[in-house]
């Protein structure tokens, strides 16, 4: 593929799965000044996708969409990319000097292994946001980072798109891409859950308005994790309080009894990484677990 000053060529971009991520990427690169020329349609959803964010598309099936671009989306489900890939590389599908960009997180460019075969030129790009499927999907994306794996030689390219997109491309070697999404789900899936349990056992405590409660304490919480990690903790396991955390527990089995078990696991996780860091003491540490323990 040609470039110009160490740049993408401008594409002819199509996206197969244009879904809240797919429309977004391919939008994105819209504005960088390549050109959404086919996209696939199955769902209602992805259909008004088409409609309000790539309106310069042509809806094909997926084999045209190949044939009709330079670069193409493959933002498909995790578990339906593989059958795809196969089925495109299978079916006979034009895929030679072909870009074909996956933005699965859990996957590098092997899983493109099919398809990268018959000559394809896998790149996988993973941005490292949560899409909502509103219009300000498009606008978080510059300030979010991609995980970006491929081929040695397609590594400048991979990294120039991201780059077109505004956003900021992390390599992420092949062996290390499911860590890599453990890391991010684990963070952004399990705070989705934490926030929305405080807030439900808030309301259970009478409190009227839990957001309103929560949003100033978890903001700093998490402007303390993100620049200090481990050392921005604070609360009654990093004070040894057992007591207190002995309450808490005897209070949810009361209350929330489905909530013990993820309590008692963190609590157990908070204490371990507090004492290695230090900053728990190991009398107080060995309180706490036997605390957590019963």
């Amino acid at each position: 593929m040609e470039t110009t000053q160490g740049r993408p060529a401008r594409l002819r971009v199509g996206v197969i799965g244009p879904g809240r991520v797919g429309s977004v990427l391919a939008q994105a690169l819209g504005r960088a000044g390549h050109e959404v020329v086919a996209t696939t349609a199955v769902s209602d959803s992805s259909r008004a996708n088409v409609v309000s964010r790539l309106p310069t598309a042509r809806v094909l099936e997926a084999p045209q969409v190949v044939a009709a671009s330079d670069l193409v989306l493959l933002t498909v489900p995790d578990d339906a990319l593989p059958d795809l890939v196969e089925g495109l590389a299978a079916t006979g599908t034009h895929l030679r000097g072909t870009l074909l960009v996956h933005a699965s997180g859990a996957h590098g460019h092997g899983i493109l292994a099919p398809a990268t075969l018959v000559g394809a030129l896998p790149l996988a790009l993973h941005p490292a946001m949560t899409f909502t499927g509103r219009d300000e999907d498009i606008e978080r994306l510059p300030n979010c980072a991609f995980g970006v794996t491929a081929p040695d030689p397609l590594r400048p390219i991979a990294e120039a798109l991201v780059v077109e997109m505004g956003a900021e491309p992390v390599w992420i070697a092949e062996d290390k891409r499911t860590l890599y999404h453990a890391a991010l789900a684990g963070g952004a899936n399990h705070l989705v859950t934490l926030v929305s349990e405080s807030a439900s056992l808030l309301s259970a405590a009478g409190v009227p308005e839990p957001g309103r409660m929560l949003a100033p304490m978890l903001s700093a919480a998490l402007d303390n994790a993100l620049r200090l990690g481990i050392h921005g903790l604070s609360g009654p396991v990093l004070r040894g309080d057992a007591g207190t955390v002995a309450g808490h527990i005897e209070q949810l089995r009361e209350n929330a009894p489905e909530s013990v078990a993820s309590y008692v696991e963190l609590a157990r996780l908070t204490a371990d990484r507090a004492l290695n860091a230090g900053m728990l003491k190991p009398e107080d540490a060995a309180r706490l677990l036997d605390v957590l323990r019963r």
